[in-house]
């Protein structure tokens, strides 16, 4: 089993920055592909970024390429999420999720990954 833990979140304005971490605990003698998902109220989750147990390799949804950056740091077992230029539809609460894989596939759906963090609040004020 993985447990995932996000922190990081918080209430910021228009144009304003935030990084999100997840730290990961449990089978993580081999560290996961991992990935970013977020939850608007009223709306289904959605795919934000993932990156590949290397780190070599990173995807993003249309929506916040070139604003967000997903990254991770093998040897503290997090993953991180830095988020700039933040705009009032960046609110959700993002979650990270966790694959057990260690191949260069990267992996966006939701159905892709077994092990889920709690999530984290994120929201940006106009």
């Amino acid at each position: 089993q993985v447990q995932l833990v996000e922190s990081g979140g918080g209430l910021v304005q228009a144009g304003d920055s935030l990084r999100l971490s997840c730290t990961a605990s449990g089978r993580t003698f081999s560290s996961p592909a991992m990935g970013w998902f977020r939850q608007a109220p009223g709306k289904e989750r959605e795919f934000v970024a993932t990156i590949s147990w290397s780190g070599g390799m990173t995807s993003y949804a249309d929506s916040v390429r070139g604003r967000f950056t997903v990254s991770r740091d093998n040897a503290r077992n997090t993953a991180y999420l830095q988020m700039n230029s933040l705009k009032p539809e960046d609110t959700a609460v993002y979650y990270c999720a966790a694959r057990l894989d260690y191949s260069t596939t990267l992996y966006t759906r939701i159905t892709d990954y077994p092990y889920w963090g709690q999530g984290t609040q994120v929201t940006v004020s106009s």
